[in-house]
């Protein structure tokens, strides 16, 4: 998927029919049809650029932009778009899922007491990974690196 998901246009306004025939148009490129529901999350999540948001502040926003959605409806939206190559799932210890806006390959930062994720901005060497089980590759690595504010 090109950046054209990534909008410096505000983002649900319903006199915004350019931008929202635009994602449209990138949703159906994607393989998905663009209900208005979709339309409307797609113009949240991408209409500020890369970042990092969990379902439950994604919902918070579509309530907050007047957006009538079920957090259930949110989930399945945000696990079509990973599928669909959008966003990518990051997950922090099983207990919580981050979804990134930028697809590319790169490591986060996840600052602890206040459950946010940073993309690691310079070049990370990963020198070996173990050998996969007999009958699988490795696809990729993804490294957490956990860190806290120091104390004052």
């Amino acid at each position: 998927m090109s950046d054209t998901l990534q909008l410096e246009q505000s983002p649900v306004s319903a006199g915004n029919a350019g931008l929202q025939t635009r994602l449209a148009t990138d949703l159906r490129a994607a393989g998905l049809r663009p209900t208005r529901q979709r339309v409307a999350l797609a113009a949240i999540l991408f209409g500020r650029g890369h970042r990092h948001i969990a379902a439950e502040g994604l919902h918070d926003e579509a309530v907050a932009a007047n957006v009538p959605v079920s957090l259930a409806t949110i989930y399945n939206t945000l696990h079509q778009f990973t599928e669909a190559g959008l966003l990518r799932q990051v997950a922090i210890d099983g207990a919580r899922t981050y979804f990134d806006t930028n697809v590319s390959d790169h490591h986060h930062f996840f600052v602890e007491g206040e459950n946010r994720l940073i993309d690691v901005e310079s070049p990370m060497e990963i020198d070996s990974v173990p050998a996969p089980p007999p009958g699988m590759e490795v696809t990729s690595v993804e490294v957490i690196v956990r860190v806290r504010r120091k104390p004052a």
